[in-house]
């Protein structure tokens, strides 16, 4: 009788999660996922929403503990797909996933609610996976991210920072920062303004890709590691322990680095064949 009493309040807990929508318009859906037993159950639950955003509008994502991956289309619609998993429906409840937009900006943030000590002391916080679909030409700012970040080409500024994973660019241009990355590095760069790169506090190895014909001036200090290059118009000024003075082509804007602990490669973007089949 015991069992079915709590087989029966399981049953009613699952009819009353069920589809909800929140007063955003966003689409959420929560379920129970069952695993090896009542032990293993796991709740999920997933966020999709749409926005209309404005070129060169500003995109923000941080504080997501997960993977983020961002890819990018020639359109105006930015579409957010969020999976949140945790153990229990009260460790999902330990953060949220806020959502500001406008068509000149639109801000992605995880945050964490208040819960008691006992439960910040013991609990467990959910897991978050982030792929975001946006238009090329914004400008892309990310913090706080623990999981790889993975962005394809971006007709815009980039500036990454506090990441635990790797962190892949497809594409930036205009300028990029990078600091307080805990993983590799691997970003392609399609022009570059007077700021440049900035990369300070990395601990892994970078390679930064530039663009055919794209000159630039580069000054790495502190560094635990080694400048390489692929390039045939590199050239090597000076080369002390951690230190290195180097410019590709006639020089331009500078790529600077600080407190790297890794090597840093450049290389060149590589040209995408053209369909030679193609009518």
């Amino acid at each position: 009788m015991k069992r079915l009493i709590i087989v029966a309040v399981l049953i009613i807990i699952a009819a009353i999660a069920g589809i909800v929508r929140s007063h955003g318009g966003e689409f959420v859906h929560v379920n129970e996922l069952s695993g090896s037993g009542q032990e293993g159950a796991e709740v999920r639950e997933e966020i999709r929403k749409s926005f209309e955003l404005a070129p060169g509008a500003t995109v923000r994502v941080a504080g997501i503990n997960g993977v983020v991956r961002i890819e990018t289309a020639d359109t105006t619609t930015a579409e957010l797909y969020v999976e949140r998993t945790a153990k229990s429906r009260e460790s999902l409840s330990r953060r949220k996933i806020s959502i500001d937009s406008s068509a000149t900006n639109l801000e992605i943030k995880g945050k964490s609610e208040n819960v008691g000590f006992i439960a910040r002391l013991f609990g467990s916080s959910p897991h978050e996976r982030v792929t975001l679909r946006l238009p090329r030409q914004v400008s892309l700012i990310t913090g706080g991210v623990n999981g790889d970040l993975i962005v394809g080409e971006i007709d815009g500024s980039v500036e990454i920072h506090g990441i635990n994973g790797k962190v892949d660019v497809g594409q930036a241009s205009g300028s990029a920062e990078f600091h307080g990355i805990n993983g590799n590095i691997t970003v392609a760069l399609k022009g570059l303004e007077h700021s440049g790169v900035r990369l300070k506090g990395i601990n892994g190895n970078i390679e930064v890709r530039l663009a055919e014909g794209m000159n630039a001036e580069i000054e790495a200090r502190g560094m635990n590691g080694r400048v390489v290059s692929d390039l045939p118009d590199f050239v090597l000024e000076e080369e002390k322990h951690g230190s290195y003075s180097a410019h590709v082509g006639t020089g331009g804007s500078p790529i600077s680095a600080h407190g790297i602990n890794g090597n840093i490669r450049l290389s060149r973007v590589a040209v995408q064949a053209q369909a030679k089949n193609t009518p």
